[in-house]
């Protein structure tokens, strides 16, 4: 877990998305984080097709009262995203803030956990009837 919260802004971005409710999916991740971290400060971003950009994300932290940032990618797997994108336009908004440090995590990867939630989500879809054109051609 986090050690210390106090003062800390968290930015949870993903890549965006034109279908409004895959982007209101990272409100609904914002918050379930908060409830499992105790961070009251957590804000939202959108790399491309829809707003908050990371830097509107970034200055909401700010004035929120962060004295320090971590940036979480909403991605599975290191990308151009992740690797590139982001620590490029962290640093981009971060210049205007000298005084606030600024942290980017790594992606989600691979952890038991995410194993554990998959099988969750299998186990549940296995009890569901089979779909349409799923048959078995045995």
């Amino acid at each position: 877990m986090i050690e210390d919260v106090d003062g800390l802004g968290v930015i949870l971005v993903d890549h965006g998305s034109k279908f409004q409710a895959a982007n209101d999916m990272l409100v609904d991740v914002a918050r379930e984080f908060q409830a499992a971290t105790g961070v009251s400060i957590v804000e939202i971003a959108h790399m491309e097709l829809a707003e908050p950009t990371l830097e509107q994300a970034y200055v909401r932290c700010v004035n929120r009262g962060a004295r320090r940032i971590a940036v979480q990618p909403y991605f599975l797997a290191p990308g151009r995203h992740s690797t590139a994108d982001i620590p490029r336009m962290t640093a981009e908004v971060a210049r205007r803030f000298p005084e606030i440090p600024c942290h980017i995590a790594e992606p989600l990867g691979v952890d038991r956990r995410i194993a554990e939630i998959m099988a969750a989500r299998i186990a549940v879809a296995m009890a569901r009837p089979q779909s349409p054109g799923s048959e078995s051609t045995s």
